[in-house]
């Protein structure tokens, strides 16, 4: 791919960085709730809370691109997505395994937002759109480094559930 942007390209980066806004209100409406429900693992709790401001300022950075194109995040999109994430963190509040649900449903969504950002880095790249690739570079190493804690906590997380569940104690959130 040459290093023009096409009137195409262009639309496709603008939309991708539109789903990234997105999908990241999608993330807050996920991480917030579940942080306001953890009692028996105060370790996800503060890792949550650390990445649910690293989140807002991945949005933030993506507004930042947005507005140097001259657009604005979709609200539809955001608003929907932010209601997906709501109903799944409801469905998994129901859950007697909540923090396990959870605990795989984040691995799996970090994982996809590491995706989200790689598509969208090789068009900057392509683009030849510097600034931008520096800040999609900078939410896709908060997403990693995020998966990557989630990823090596899932033991402690699942036998700390199990030696509650085991002691007869809420063990769920």
């Amino acid at each position: 791919m040459n290093t023009d942007f096409t009137s195409e390209t262009r639309a496709i980066f603008i939309d991708g960085l539109r789903n990234a806004h997105a999908m990241e209100n999608q993330a807050l409406s996920i991480m917030k709730p579940q942080v306001a429900r953890i009692e028996n693992y105060p370790e996800v709790a503060s890792r949550l809370q650390q990445h649910i401001r690293e989140t807002e300022g991945q949005i933030t950075r993506l507004e930042s691109i947005l507005s140097g194109f001259d657009k604005e995040p979709s609200t539809l999109k955001d608003t929907a997505l932010s209601m997906v994430g709501s109903l799944a963190t409801i469905g998994h509040a129901m859950a007697g395994d909540e923090i396990l649900k959870n605990s795989f449903a984040n691995y799996a969504f970090e994982n996809f937002e590491i995706a989200a950002y790689n598509s969208l880095l090789v068009l900057a790249q392509a683009g030849g759109l510097q600034e931008a690739q520096q800040i999609l570079q900078q939410n896709l190493s908060e997403e990693e480094a995020m998966a990557e804690w989630l990823e090596q906590n899932l033991p402690v997380v699942t036998l700390r559930y199990a030696e509650l569940r085991e002691a007869g104690q809420t063990a769920k959130s």
